[in-house]
């Protein structure tokens, strides 16, 4: 037998054993019934017996959806989805910091230096212009501010939209970045129902907190962004996680903020100062150990103006159950 037909042979035994892995896979391990693939839960279940035989599969399809053949090729494409959190909405390539090669071996020093060529005129490449230079900037600020503050994507997102639209419409002139990017941050937060109060977001900006204020009124009007009043009660349950106290707690502020909002007391407060005081009755009625310092530091609320709403909503709740 030759060499040839000794290949050809072992070919054909590794392709038979293929064949053979592919039908057992096909087969379920414990009663021999079909499997069948479940897309939405990422699992490959028996027909018969209903045995889960393979999970958390990875899904290669688009994280888009398409009704129609025009929609498809609307939203088809490849690569990363795009993001307003990007200046070029992270249509362009980034050259990895980390000097090593595909294999994870250290470059040497003639390579580190021609990488970090490439990448200066790489970065000189995807800021061509003062606007995307401008824009850049904004977005960096918005996404650390964002970072410091605990919030989620979704308000960066926003946030970043609000800024490219102040951007577009031309109100940055005698403003600075930082100013515009805070406001949109704030205003975001507030359109997304995650409210923060000026102060924690003063605290992580590199702005004063009269201009932020400022500004943020500036661009609401002038982009007509449609902002509903914070509601005390969205701030309760960062409170309460933050002091770490029960549910009992959130259920017992939630019910005295309801009140107060009934007796008009809310008109004109501060909704942050509302929602530290709330918390700190709701910890009391509910006989746990919390002092007035430690809500205002999570709140960054005054302890003076804690007790004063303090005494207001208990007033409001004595007089609910006096009627």
């Amino acid at each position: 037998m030759t060499n040839t037909q000794i290949r050809n042979r072992t070919n054909e035994r590794a392709a038979d054993e293929t064949e053979r892995e592919r039908e057992d896979e096909q087969v379920c391990p414990e009663c021999g019934g079909n499997l069948v693939a479940d897309d939405e839960r990422g699992e490959t279940v028996c027909a018969e017996c209903g045995l889960v035989v393979d999970e958390d599969q990875i899904d290669p399809g688009p994280e888009w959806r398409a009704f129609d053949a025009s929609e498809k090729d609307e939203k088809s494409r490849v690569g990363a989805p795009t993001t307003n959190t990007m200046h070029d909405k992270g249509l362009s390539t980034n050259i990895g910091w980390q000097d090593k090669d595909a294999y994870g071996n250290s470059l040497g020093s003639r390579q580190r230096q021609k990488m970090q060529r490439l990448r200066k005129w790489n970065e000189r490449f995807r800021t061509r212009d003062s606007k995307e230079r401008n824009l850049k900037q904004a977005l960096g600020e918005i996404d650390r501010m964002a970072s410091a503050s605990g919030l989620p994507d979704n308000v960066r997102e926003t946030a970043s939209v609000i800024y490219r639209r102040a951007l577009n419409e031309d109100l940055l002139p005698g403003r600075s970045i930082e100013g515009v990017a805070t406001s949109a941050l704030y205003a975001a937060a507030r359109q997304a129902g995650t409210p923060r109060s000026l102060d924690e977001i003063a605290n992580v900006s590199r702005v004063e907190k009269d201009e932020i204020a400022r500004t943020y009124r500036y661009v609401v009007r002038e982009l007509g962004l449609e902002i509903q009043p914070a509601d005390p009660k969205s701030y309760v349950p960062r409170f309460v996680s933050d002091l770490g106290v029960s549910e009992e707690v959130e259920r017992r502020a939630r019910e005295l903020l309801d009140n107060a909002t009934e007796k008009g007391i809310h008109s004109g407060k501060s909704p942050v100062g509302l929602a530290a005081a709330a918390v700190y009755a709701g910890a009391l009625l509910s006989n746990e150990k919390v002092t007035q310092a430690e809500v205002s530091d999570v709140s960054d609320i005054s302890e003076v103006t804690i007790r004063n709403r303090y005494h207001e909503l208990l007033e409001a709740e004595e007089d609910t159950v006096a009627l």
